[in-house]
């Protein structure tokens, strides 16, 4: 089944108008930290600061950092029993990598060689 220049047309339209969040939604830093704070207050409220500071350490080992995934760590903390936290199973949850980031990759960046 091929398409037409029509349907090509129209498609290409539609990806014309198409809109998503202002470019600093994404790398704002209040944002993060209004989002940081609604994720980690709303635990705050039920667990205590060191149950909390265990749960996201070990989400950042792990590359989840998704509510439900510091979720279920928290409560693996206070429990005191193994987390079953499977990403694979999970797929939905955000994955995170931290690593220490090089000066010459930022001057990669500047110098337009990044990949």
């Amino acid at each position: 089944m091929g398409f037409s220049r029509d349907d090509i047309a129209r498609a290409t339209a539609a990806i014309n108008r198409a809109r998503s969040m202002p470019a600093g939604f994404y790398t704002d830093p209040a944002i993060f930290a209004a989002e940081r704070e609604r994720i980690f207050l709303r635990l705050l409220e039920t667990f205590g600061i060191d149950d909390l500071h265990a749960a996201v350490k070990k989400a950042l080992q792990l590359g989840a950092v998704g509510f439900d995934a510091v979720t279920h760590l928290v409560l693996c903390q206070v429990e005191k029993r193994p987390p079953k936290l499977d990403l694979d199973v999970y797929p939905y949850l955000p994955r995170a990598d931290v690593a220490t980031t090089s000066a010459a990759a930022y001057m990669s960046l500047l110098s337009g060689d990044a990949a």
